[in-house]
């Protein structure tokens, strides 16, 4: 049985609009677990983004609870989240977010030095190891603005990792790359998993859903569909293509 690493028990998320209320979220049960990659899909307006927003502290629920290691994150600080973030918790985003007066290696290396927990030699190492994974010790020296957004993607996907995240959370990640890319961000975030990083993503993009190992379905602030699937091999991704996008007709994607 797999170790529940995070879960949410009715959940809500909701926003005062012209004297009324519009319910982003609707009172969602749901649980992550460590080693999975995880991925949300639903239609524009789903409240897909708000979910991992909300899951992840991003944002805060109007309602129910999210609870991971014993404390509901609904309930705790600002200070107390920002912590999280910085040390149990990773972020991947559509648009990068790179700092641009900072070269590869220093976007990299800075929340490591940041983390009081690691030496700055080790942290020095680590970055130069991460660099190496993701393919960009070459450029380590650039700026963000001399190298190509697929780059600066596997730099973000870097400095999400640097302070060993105990859970990752990615929105859209290759929604700004194109094919290749996306293929090579994809192929990093499965060796992530494949190593045991724990995964959340949310994506509107069948090739970045066919690397879940577990699928959840959004429509109307509500989780109506889960789908698992085993750890992605290359070889069986037609035949992974055609049980997905079947079960996704079924959710009426």
């Amino acid at each position: 049985m797999k170790n529940t690493i995070l879960s949410a028990k009715g959940l809500c998320k909701s926003f005062a609009h012209n004297g009324g209320q519009i319910h982003i979220l609707s009172h969602v049960d749901m649980e992550l677990y460590e080693g999975d990659f995880t991925v949300i899909m639903g239609a524009s307006g789903s409240g897909k983004s708000t979910l991992l927003y909300a899951l992840s502290g991003m944002d805060r629920a109007t309602a129910g609870q999210v609870l991971y290691g014993g404390e509901d994150l609904v309930q705790t600080n600002e200070k107390g989240l920002a912590a999280l973030r910085h040390t149990d918790f990773g972020f991947i985003f559509q648009q990068m977010h790179l700092v641009s007066n900072l070269s590869l290696f220093e976007n990299i290396a800075v929340p490591g030095y940041l983390n009081k927990d690691k030496s700055a030699q080790k942290v020095k190492e680590r970055t130069e190891k991460l660099l190496e994974q993701m393919g960009i010790s070459h450029i380590k020296n650039h700026l963000p603005s001399q190298v190509s957004g697929g780059e600066q993607q596997r730099c973000a996907i870097a400095r999400a990792v640097i302070n060993e995240p105990k859970l990752l959370f990615a929105d859209e990640p290759t929604g700004a790359l194109n094919r290749k890319n996306t293929t090579e961000v994809l192929n990093l975030l499965t060796e992530l998993n494949g190593s045991g990083q724990s995964i959340l993503m949310v994506t509107h993009d069948m090739r970045a859903a066919l690397r879940a190992t577990r699928i959840l379905y959004i429509a109307d602030g509500k989780i109506i569909g889960e789908l698992t699937l085993p750890p992605y091999t290359p070889d069986e991704e037609k035949s992974r293509e055609t049980q997905v996008s079947a079960w996704l007709n079924s959710m009426e994607w």
